[in-house]
């Protein structure tokens, strides 16, 4: 008899689902990001809490899948794949929609001026970051293929190679980042030191989207390579 529970449905035969699920739903969050920030440039206070609520549902319906996943995920599962390298690939997806939400709220709870200068290299940084994310999430994607191939073969180099350019495209984002926080101490003795402090938290939260897309693809290699 077919299951009536939508996530037993979601799940079928294969964990994989779920965590492609869960990672398109992450991507559809993190897709909202360079709109919160286009608010704040604007000065929009309706747009950016809009952005927000939009991202804090996204996360919330991340979570939901998440929590389905870890209660439902087997044990032991016929294929060569330790359940907690699995839940590690889940828990490193799940932060990247964590941070978004972080940045949504931080933006809205505090106002920010953003400083001369920083604001073409600011949504230049958050695009590259939601480019890293986009590109984990075709990794994730090509899970199955990997299964079938029993995690060898030319699909197996294909996801290595996707995952090296993962690694360039999350080094970009570490130089961009760099070059924003000089930008912003350039500016120090002009805002105020708690200003300063908050402008380079926002900045580290940007760019830990890229790290923990990067983690995404790490944990994938793991999977790979073992």
């Amino acid at each position: 008899m077919k299951s009536t529970n939508p996530f037993a449905a979601l799940f079928g035969r294969s964990p994989f689902r779920p965590i492609q699920a869960h990672m398109r739903v992450v991507v559809e969050c993190v897709a909202e990001v360079p709109a919160l920030f286009q608010a704040l440039l604007d000065g929009d206070r309706a747009k950016l809490e809009a952005q927000k609520a939009v991202i804090f549902d996204k996360e919330q319906a991340a979570d939901e899948i998440k929590n389905q996943l870890r209660g439902h995920l087997p044990k032991s599962l016929l294929m060569p794949v330790d359940r907690r390298d699995l839940l590690d690939v889940l828990a490193m997806q799940d932060s990247i929609a964590d941070t978004a939400q972080d940045i949504a709220g931080l933006l809205t709870e505090r106002r920010f001026e953003v400083p001369p200068g920083m604001a073409e290299p600011l949504m230049a940084l958050v695009n590259r970051c939601v480019d890293t994310c986009n590109h984990a999430g075709k990794i994730i994607e090509e899970l199955d293929e990997l299964v079938e191939m029993g995690f060898r073969g030319r699909e197996a180099s294909q996801v290595e190679e996707m995952v090296a350019d993962l690694n360039k495209i999350e080094d970009e984002t570490d130089e961009m980042g760099m070059q924003l926080a000089r930008s912003l101490f350039a500016q120090e003795d002009s805002m105020s030191a708690v200003s300063v402090m908050f402008w380079y938290q926002l900045i580290q939260w940007i760019g830990d989207l890229a790290d923990y897309a990067e983690k995404v693809g790490d944990r994938l290699r793991l999977l790979i390579a073992r």
